[in-house]
Order: C-alpha cells, then sequence, then structure tokens
C-alpha cells in the first residue's frame, strides 16, 4: 500500500513538471492527424517526457491508444504517468513474453484503437529497432506513423536513450510523419526504411 502510494504520488509530480514545461512552451505541430483505422505508432524512448502531448493533439476522438510498457522497475510508474493524460498501458516486452504480447496487440488494433511502442526501450540500443515494434504493424497490415519532437532548448539527461526535457519557454517542434508503407517489405527492408524516416522526421529546426 505505502509503495503504490509512493509510486502515485511520484507520477503525479511527474505529470504537474510535464505540464508546467508544456504550457510555457511554444508549440509547433507539424503533420497531419493520425488514420481514422487502427494503426501503429513508433517514437524514440528518448522522446518519452513530453510525448503524451502529441497523441492528445493529432490522436482521433473516439479512438483508445494502448502504449506498450514493459515490467522493467520504471514501468508501473510510467503507466500510472501516462494514465493521467488518459492513455492506456499495455504490458510486457516483445523480446520477452513476445507471443502473449503481440496476442494483446492484434486484439487491440482488432477493437479499433492504436498501438504506441517505442522500439528501441526499455533499454536500447539507442534508436535501435525491434523486430517485435514492426512485426505487429506488418502482420495486421494497419498503418504505421513515427512521432517526433525536438526543442530548441533542453536538457539532456546521461542515460542510455539519452532522452531530452525541453526547457521552460523553448519551442517545441512536434512532428508526426506520413503513413509508412510497409506491406510488401520484409522484416529487416521495413527497419530500413523506418529508420530513415525516423531520421527525416528529427531533422528540424530547433531554432
Amino acid at each position: 500500500m505505502v509503495k503504490s502510494f509512493k509510486i502515485n504520488l511520484l507520477a503525479f509530480g511527474i505529470f504537474l513538471l510535464q505540464w508546467l514545461v508544456f504550457l510555457t512552451c511554444k508549440k509547433v505541430y507539424l503533420g497531419k492527424e493520425l488514420s481514422q483505422k487502427p494503426c501503429v505508432i513508433l517514437f524514440w524512448h528518448g522522446r518519452l517526457a513530453l510525448m503524451p502531448f502529441a497523441y492528445r493533439k493529432m490522436g482521433i476522438k473516439g479512438k483508445k491508444a494502448y502504449v506498450m510498457i514493459s515490467h522493467h522497475k520504471d514501468g508501473e510508474i510510467i503507466a500510472r504517468n501516462i494514465a493521467l493524460f488518459g492513455l492506456n498501458a499495455l504490458r510486457g516486452s516483445t523480446s520477452r513474453g513476445a507471443l502473449s504480447l503481440l496476442k494483446q496487440a492484434f486484439k487491440i488494433l482488432d477493437q479499433g484503437d492504436d498501438i504506441i511502442i517505442t522500439p528501441d526501450g526499455p533499454r536500447g540500443p539507442y534508436h535501435s529497432l525491434s523486430d517485435g515494434s514492426v512485426m505487429i504493424a506488418l502482420k495486421k497490415n494497419v498503418p504505421l506513423f513515427l512521432l517526433n519532437y525536438e526543442a530548441s532548448s533542453f536538457w539532456e539527461f546521461k542515460s542510455w536513450d539519452k532522452m531530452i526535457l525541453p526547457k521552460p519557454f523553448s519551442k517545441i517542434t512536434y512532428r508526426l510523419s506520413e503513413e509508412i508503407k510497409i506491406k510488401n517489405l520484409n522484416l529487416e527492408e521495413a527497419k530500413v526504411l523506418i529508420k530513415e524516416k525516423f531520421d527525416m522526421i528529427s531533422q528540424i529546426d530547433r531554432g
């Protein structure tokens, strides 16, 4: 009970910090809305801090979003934090217990909702693409989109994912890619294309 209370308190404290930073910053949104169809959305783990705001802006009303969060030690804090933004957690890893997780992901897509994944999480390597994150979109033949944000001024954490936290009163540029067409590609070809598209949407003027 005490541990759960501490986790809730920490998740809420992070939530307040996220809003404090977000409200002071200038925001620019590039790209169209997500598809009306259920889709898979990928973003790098190092952009986790203020990413919930992107789905609030670019998501489709009436669709739920399930963020894939592994069972690592920080996962419960993240799960409770994103719940405050109205996002759901899909707990598990594409490397451990992958079959069960994939079945859950397929069920969510079948019911018309979205899956959000950090393909290099929870432990990296930095900006790597896990097979499972790509296979979900390939197997279900659903639209695949990439999300990113850059900031004109930020703190960068000394962590494997080089996570950034925009500084108050900076400019945050969110960008949603066009749909990534991977239907006729094999897994490795799809991963190469996705990485190229990630590089493209990350090349945004931070000024």
